[in-house]
């Protein structure tokens, strides 16, 4: 009987192990799930690292914004470049070699004016042309052409054309043996030599004219 005893406390005993070993193993089970559930949690925070990544793309998008509002910026300058290199490197009297050469039609005279300087200058609107003769001088009317701003650089030229009536008359004319030119906004002018026959009926009427700077053939 005793026997029997010892038997059935060892059956009992192991049983009890092996349910205690069940229960750990169920207990693992969960602590594995616990484990996974942080496991998750840290798998949305990374999402949420990759949320915040985007946002960080979305500032360095923003960044990138600002960058080409820079460029904007910069082109905005370099806009501004040509600007003030109108207004400081405007073209002054001083800086510019004028000479004449002949026109596309009978009574047109192109004047050249080149930049001597050494940076890019602006001009815009109406030359004073003044042409001058034995008998006085006379004022060259502005044609109708609307003035476009030029840029010239070193070394290069623009022009501007002066229109008067050839005179085909058969009479001797008016006949004018200097220009007087004074650039866009100007007060100073040069004189250059040249040789104008106009009939008498239009040497002081408005048949001369002279179109904006940087409008000439």
């Amino acid at each position: 009987m005793r026997v029997q005893k010892l038997s059935l406390l060892a059956i009992a005993a192991v049983a009890g192990l092996s349910l205690t070993a069940c229960q750990g193993s169920d207990n693992g089970s969960s602590g594995s799930k616990d484990s996974s559930a942080p496991s998750q949690s840290a798998g949305a925070q990374d999402s949420g690292s990759q949320g915040s990544g985007s946002q960080a793309t979305g500032g360095s998008g923003a960044a990138s914004g600002k960058g080409t509002s820079t460029g904007t910026g910069s082109s905005g300058s370099a806009g501004g470049g040509t600007a003030v290199g109108g207004g400081s490197g405007a073209c002054k009297t001083s800086q510019l070699a004028l000479s004449t050469s002949g026109g596309m039609a009978q009574g047109e005279l192109i004047v050249n004016l080149k930049n001597t300087g050494s940076a890019t200058c602006s001009l815009k609107g109406f030359p004073g042309a003044d042409l001058k003769s034995k008998d006085g001088t006379i004022s060259a009317h502005r044609s109708k052409i609307a003035p476009v701003p030029v840029s010239v650089r070193p070394g290069q030229e623009t022009r501007f054309t002066l229109h008067y009536p050839p005179n085909n008359s058969g009479g001797s004319g008016e006949t004018f043996t200097s220009l007087i030119v004074t650039p866009p906004n100007e007060t100073h002018s040069q004189t250059l030599p040249v040789t104008i026959n106009v009939p008498v009926s239009d040497g002081t009427g408005p048949a001369i004219t002279v179109d904006p700077v940087g409008t000439g053939k």
